[in-house]
């Protein structure tokens, strides 16, 4: 019995080594195939991330189908609540994690620097920008430009800004019509919406001017672009500052009164950080779904299917860098993973720089 019990093992373990080989991405290197044979013992890999699970069901659903036996556990988590999340588990050594896939890129930095990162040069490493990987650790797997949405029934094509000096012009014309109608992210919820406007500042001088003259019409401040694209939708504000195109065109894609505007003098591009846990408990099959993000098939799928921005230069179709490289041209800023990203995670830092965006909201007002 016991014979025959080590045979049928032998022979499911030679069937997973074909399956594996067989499924082995063209280019990867030799021993690859052990790689998917271990992730498909692991049965299953553990994601954290604040996509949407109604974007990152279509990329949950190819890997699947791609990999069998192997399931994504994927666990739609708000930033900031995966950043706490993480160092919990991880101080009481009970890791659950196996990748964290967050738009919060200082938080993922942060989480890297520290030493919580595993170090992985993925197969797919040639085909990124060089701004998009750091330390062979955390990886840039989107290509995510912010700018300005409106509402299409109340504001014009011709008035629509297309640089920030000209968004500063239009809310601060004579009439006060834009009084309560336009809305960003509140700084003090939103780490994703203070991470934009520090590298706003840092980009630009007129960020400052810009906030001025979002004070000056009683701005909304939201905590989350959902929020903000739900109130622009509805008619109750006109204009959004700061919003990622990513979720402006999915939501204009079914709603005819959404517009979008990239910026021409310049515009800010983010990236949604992934990278393995140190202490990941199914690492190889955390290494499939990190380099599944990174693939042309992957990034084929968030371009086409997830309205999310591919990044590599190879991928077809609207929602590519390569395409909006061609269409928006040099203004385009990707903002580059690294140490600099955690700057104003310093306490005093940010509550300087918070300090200064309370003032110049209310100093306008006055």
């Amino acid at each position: 019995m016991n014979k025959m019990l080590r045979a049928m093992a032998c022979t499911m373990a030679c069937a997973w080594s074909i399956l594996a080989m067989a499924q082995q991405p063209a280019g990867y290197p030799w021993d690859y195939a052990s790689t998917i044979a271990s992730a498909r013992h692991e049965g299953t890999v553990v994601v954290y991330g604040n996509t949407d699970m109604a974007v990152a069901q279509h990329l949950v659903q190819d890997f699947m189908a791609l990999y069998p036996g192997v399931r994504v556990d994927y666990r739609d988590i708000e930033s900031a609540d995966i950043y706490q999340r993480f160092l919990q588990e991880a101080a009481a050594g009970t890791p659950v994690a196996d990748v964290l896939w967050s738009s919060a890129m200082d938080l993922q930095v942060k989480l890297v620097n520290d030493g919580h990162g595993r170090r992985y040069v993925s197969p797919e490493t040639p085909y990124l920008p060089n701004w998009a990987v750091w330390k062979a650790e955390a990886y840039g797997t989107t290509f995510e430009p912010i700018g300005f949405a409106y509402n299409k029934q109340h504001l014009s094509e011709a008035e629509v800004p297309r640089t920030h000096s000209e968004l500063v012009r239009l809310l601060t014309a004579p009439g006060g019509r834009f009084r309560s109608r336009v809305t960003t992210y509140d700084l003090e919820s939103s780490g994703l919406g203070f991470l934009f406007a520090t590298q706003d500042a840092k980009t630009s001088t007129m960020f400052w001017d810009v906030a001025r003259a979002l004070g000056r019409n009683d701005t909304r401040l939201q905590t989350s672009t959902g929020d903000m694209l739900e109130s622009l939708a509805s008619g109750r504000t006109v204009l959004a500052y700061n919003v990622l195109s990513s979720y402006a065109s999915g939501r204009a894609h079914h709603d005819a009164a959404v517009g979008f505007a990239y910026p021409r003098d310049y515009t800010l591009v983010v990236s949604r950080i992934a990278f393995i846990n140190r202490r990941a408990p199914h690492p190889n099959a955390a290494r499939l779904w990190l380099d599944y993000l990174l693939s042309q098939r992957g990034q084929t799928v968030m371009a086409q299917q997830s309205d999310l921005f591919a990044l590599r230069s190879d991928v077809q179709g609207g929602q590519t860098a390569a395409t909006l490289a061609r269409t928006v041209g040099p203004s385009l800023k990707p903002i580059a993973i690294g140490p600099s990203l955690m700057v104003y995670l310093d306490r005093a830092k940010r509550g300087d720089f918070l300090q200064e965006w309370k003032r110049a909201l209310t100093a306008a007002r006055d």
